[in-house]
């Protein structure tokens, strides 16, 4: 077991603990590309190359959004700890697989809120079960839009007259992914990996089939007004690092989500697809470049994804052709 170091007056304990719960991010095919290296004054977040998604993430677009999320796990997870966290991403200065450095700017007691969202990183899960054809009250939407403006993103709620296009767009980047033998023998690949069931190839007999790793029953039809929210997370830039906010977001959006009660998946084929994430954008206006798709309602909470140990997140030394 490695020893972790202290760093922003922590004890190894404490960092090890924030570096743990980093890594309770979502992930395509729950890859966790991300790992950390602690410096005197610094953490490092590093993209990890060897868990890059090249068929179905190829320009880095869900690894990034990805170690987004770990970020905001960490931003709380120090902040829990007493610590008042500073972030910049994609530093010039860093070698290649940096995405973001996060220092200290003090000592601060968290907020209410703040300890409401760390308290569900351990609880949030990416929903494997039907869900309930209950509606997400108007005050729960409302807070879903402010946590992703917290962190400048936002947060469209697809409406009514939309719901049909966007779920055409669902099915169609899916059976488009599955029907793509790379794309299957990826996904197989990380499934056997990361521990998790491969999906079978769903029957078109639910109205959104969701990108998953189990197979699940077709849940009842529900009325207009009493199905999950869909809600398209977008970005007025388009940019690795606007990637990198909207991961944040994305993850604000989850755990707050998940602090009300509320369970949710991403369904990350339609933004994965250019064809499907610009016939989105047009459809939503062509204003925002949207980042990520997320389902969010009420349901069973599924089972804890496995994930990798602290230790194995930790960097201790950066292969010399990395050094600049």
């Amino acid at each position: 077991m490695q020893r972790f170091p202290a760093v922003f007056d922590l004890v190894p304990d404490q960092i090890e603990q924030a570096i743990r719960l980093a890594g309770r991010a979502p992930s395509l095919h729950n890859c966790q590309p991300w790992r950390f290296r602690v410096l005197p004054r610094v953490i490092e977040m590093h993209a990890d190359p060897g868990r890059r998604l090249p068929v179905a993430d190829p320009d880095d677009h869900e690894l990034r959004l990805a170690c987004g999320a770990a970020l905001m796990n960490l931003r709380l997870a120090l902040a829990h700890a007493g610590v008042r966290p500073i972030v910049s991403l994609l530093p010039p200065a860093a070698t290649p697989t940096v995405l973001a450095e996060v220092r200290s700017a003090g000592h601060q007691r968290p907020e209410a809120e703040q300890i409401a969202l760390y308290e569900a990183i351990s609880d949030r899960r990416t929903q494997r079960q039907p869900f309930r054809p209950t509606a997400v009250p108007e005050s729960k939407q409302h807070e879903l839009v402010e946590a992703a403006r917290v962190e400048g993103g936002f947060l469209h709620l697809v409406q009514p007259r939309e719901r049909d296009a966007v779920e055409v767009l669902v099915r169609g980047a899916h059976r488009a992914r599955m029907a793509d033998p790379r794309f299957c023998a990826e996904l197989a690949t990380w499934a056997e990996r990361t521990d998790v069931e491969a999906p079978a190839v769903p029957e078109p007999r639910s109205r959104s089939p969701q990108h998953d790793f189990a197979e699940r029953a077709t849940p009842p039809p529900a009325a207009p007004d009493a199905q999950p929210l869909l809600v398209v997370l977008g970005t007025c830039e388009n940019s690795p690092e606007a990637e990198l906010r909207a991961g944040q977001a994305m993850q604000r959006v989850w755990l707050t989500a998940t602090a009300r009660g509320l369970v949710a998946i991403a369904l990350p084929e339609v933004v994965g697809l250019p064809e499907t994430r610009a016939e989105l954008r047009d459809l939503l206006g062509g204003a925002v470049h949207p980042q990520a798709l997320l389902r969010i309602g009420y349901g069973t909470p599924s089972p804890a994804a496995p994930r990798r140990s602290a230790d194995e997140l930790l960097i201790d030394e950066l292969p010399a052709s990395n050094h600049s």
